[in-house]
């Protein structure tokens, strides 16, 4: 897996969410950022995800869906609980995924961030399929962007504390990190990690 010189990754299903915006000038990645959902919360397998980042949602399917009226929403990536990727943002793009939200003392996270969503909720845990796909698109996604390092991989609570909890207590951070730095340490394509 890598990234395509369109900014894609060579893998994985694309469809183009509307819901995205220009980086600033000569801005490129330099922060990931992980969330989880799933539509109804706890509910896998739906289509409603993807409707919500193409903005084909129909909110009268379910009641939840009322608090998403108007709302405007991406991520660069979804991956499903089978581990299936779908890409709904090309990578040289802001997806609006995070919303208000800081990091390191910069703010617009959106404007210099990736955001990868894990179909899942902030309190069940994942499957190991889902690590295995993540770790693999991160590693991709560190080959191209030397900015992304270990201490710039974050959660979206991280960035948004006060109105975020995604992925929550149950994704383990500690198996993701040491999976990814397993990959470099083994084939020293980076040593800056």
């Amino acid at each position: 897996m890598f990234v395509t010189e369109d900014f894609k990754l060579s893998t994985g299903w694309f469809r183009e969410s509307p819901n995205t915006s220009d980086r600033p000038a000569g801005t490129e990645p330099s922060l990931l950022v992980i969330h989880c959902i799933s539509l109804p919360a706890g509910s896998y397998g739906t289509p409603y995800v993807s409707q919500l980042f193409l903005n084909k949602l129909n909110i009268n399917a379910h009641p939840s869906f009322d608090s998403l009226r108007g709302v405007r929403v991406s991520s660069h990536l979804l991956v499903d609980r089978a581990g299936q990727l779908i890409q709904f943002v090309p990578f040289d793009r802001q997806a609006w995924h995070a919303g208000i939200s800081e990091f390191d003392g910069r703010t617009q996270c959106n404007e210099y961030s990736i955001g990868i969503e894990l179909e899942g909720t902030d309190a069940t845990p994942f499957e190991s399929i889902q690590y295995e796909v993540l770790r693999d698109v991160t590693v991709a996604l560190m080959q191209r962007y030397k900015s992304i390092t270990l201490s710039r991989i974050v959660g979206h609570q991280e960035i948004a504390p006060v109105r975020k909890s995604d992925p929550g207590k149950y994704f383990d951070w500690q198996f993701y990190l040491t999976e990814v730095s397993n990959y470099f340490n083994q084939t020293n394509l980076r040593d800056d990690l």
